[in-house]
């Protein structure tokens, strides 16, 4: 994956970006190379290295984008009762940095939400997979991120509605 500044880009943790810059860094004794992302006010260094593909990709085309609001629409997947068991398998689920895992995750725990009450860790990876969501669907789509919450909320409580 070649990316340029100026490039806009999701990053699996932080969400939509831009590349400012490739600079080649010393750590622990190795230069490795590493792209500047800006995201939000926050800049973060990513080695482009053999993870780079986890860590960053391109956003999601519009029509690639559109197909997604199935997975949100459907019937969210059991989530494990065990807290530690849910929050290492939604870490894991991330770790692709796929658009179709932000939504998976999402969808779910608003399912899991509907029954239960989320702990502290489920809030915050909710919250962290929402906000990345949220800023890639106003990307790819063109909208502006309240009218894409608005969107989501639709889409989450029908498809819980129907369980």
């Amino acid at each position: 994956m070649d990316f340029h500044k100026g490039d806009p880009v999701m990053h699996w943790t932080y969400g939509l970006g831009e590349v400012i810059g490739l600079e080649e860094r010393a750590l622990s004794g190795q230069k490795t190379l590493y792209y500047a992302v800006k995201v939000r006010d926050l800049t973060v260094w990513v080695p482009a290295d053999g993870k780079l593909p986890n860590r960053l990709r391109p956003p999601t085309t519009a029509n690639n984008f559109k197909r997604l609001f199935a997975i949100l629409s459907g019937i969210g997947e059991p989530l494990p009762e065990d807290r530690q068991e849910r929050k290492l398998r939604l870490v894991e689920q991330l770790k692709d940095g796929r658009a179709e895992s932000l939504c998976r995750v999402v969808r779910d725990l608003f399912t899991y939400q509907q029954a239960k009450t989320l702990n502290e860790n489920d809030q915050v990876i909710l919250k962290r997979a929402q906000n990345a969501l949220l800023s890639e669907w106003g990307y790819s789509l063109s909208v502006p991120e309240m009218q894409a919450e608005s969107d989501l909320r639709r889409m989450l409580t029908a498809s819980s509605a129907g369980d």
